[in-house]
């Protein structure tokens, strides 16, 4: 039976904590603050996945806004397609020149499919990603690099296919998902309900995983790549494995992130998002999976905050806390509550 309780320095009280605000909070705050908090709670899915892949595998990710923009778009072209009438195609594409539908999106008519999707196909493009890298043993500040580039690659995409993507403008004016209104009264507290759930399934999912055999192999592939094939392991299945996790727990939260926001474009998916969604776990502690959902929750909040009032500060102050965490927290608050139980 793994040993659970050595892989979280918050121990049992913090995910019970936050558990319990989660329940409580849609008693207790507005409409507004509850989309709000389903937002960031959606980003702690995907801050989740960076627990793995960069406290206990290692791998510095740059470009996991790749990932959060797959789902995204899947949903978004999903709610766009539902709200259209028989046989017109979206507006941005009228303006764009454009007389018929992409084949490629005819398929995102059926909500199967868009689920299937947001499942699989950052799933999938994570594993083929990875495997092209780790495969040819390419690792540390290289791989970081790799993927800040593919999200500079995947946003420059979406900008310059204006026709089919909507361009720097991205998807939104969404009315409706799988049949329900979404300015009904009652959708935006069931959308919350169901990210929390997600969010608590990835979070023991994610602690189960990290105490099994593939987690102590994983952390041993960190500490000594070497070391492990000498004991007969490939570390190369275990990364592409976890790097996938990690891209499928992007996509989810994209897709929950767009259904919570109304919106999804490359100004939320290029190489600055996608470095600030690692700002979140360094400051929360990139080896805790609660104190990363902690993180993704004040960084975001605090940047709701500031940027409502001072817009053009907000990157100097990320910038800061960023030097500050690396500097003198190196495992983030998470790491600081633990020096204090100590």
């Amino acid at each position: 039976m793994p040993d659970l309780s050595r892989l979280d320095p918050l121990k049992p009280i913090l995910p019970w904590l936050l558990l319990a605000l989660g329940l409580v909070a849609p008693f207790a705050l507005s409409s507004y603050d509850l989309n709000l908090l389903a937002r960031f709670m959606a980003m702690g899915i995907l801050a989740l996945g960076l627990v793995l892949i960069w406290g206990h595998g290692g791998i510095l990710s740059l470009g996991q806004g790749v990932f959060f923009g797959l789902g995204g778009y899947a949903i978004a072209i999903h709610m766009k397609l539902a709200d259209l009438p028989q046989g017109q195609i979206p507006d941005f594409m009228l303006w764009s020149g454009r007389e018929s539908l992409p084949l490629w999106w005819e398929p995102f008519t059926s909500p199967a499919f868009t689920i299937a999707a947001i499942l699989i196909v950052p799933t999938l493009a994570g594993a083929l990603f990875s495997w092209a890298v780790f495969h040819r043993r390419v690792g540390g500040t290289y791989f970081a690099l790799i993927t800040q580039a593919l999200a500079l690659a995947f946003s420059t995409l979406i900008i310059s296919r204006q026709d089919v993507t909507g361009g720097f403008n991205g998807l939104t004016d969404f009315t409706s998902v799988f049949g329900f209104g979404l300015s009904s009264p009652g959708t935006g507290p069931v959308l919350y309900w169901v990210t929390l759930a997600i969010l608590c399934v990835a979070f023991i999912g994610l602690r189960w995983l990290l105490a099994s055999r593939f987690g102590i192999l994983l952390r041993a592939a960190r500490d000594g790549e070497n070391r492990v094939r000498f004991l007969g392991y490939s570390p190369t299945p275990f990364k592409v494995v976890a790097f996938a996790i990690a891209a499928m727990l992007a996509g989810i939260g994209g897709a929950l992130f767009t259904l919570h926001a109304g919106v999804v474009s490359p100004a939320l998916i290029g190489v600055v998002p996608s470095i600030e969604m690692v700002v979140w776990v360094a400051i929360g502690g990139r080896y805790s999976l609660a104190g990363a959902i902690v993180g993704a929750l004040l960084v975001n909040f605090a940047r709701d905050a500031v940027s409502s009032a001072f817009p053009e500060l907000w990157l100097y102050l990320m910038g800061a806390l960023f030097i500050f965490v690396v500097t003198l927290l190196p495992q983030g608050l998470a790491g600081l509550a633990k020096g204090k139980a100590a």
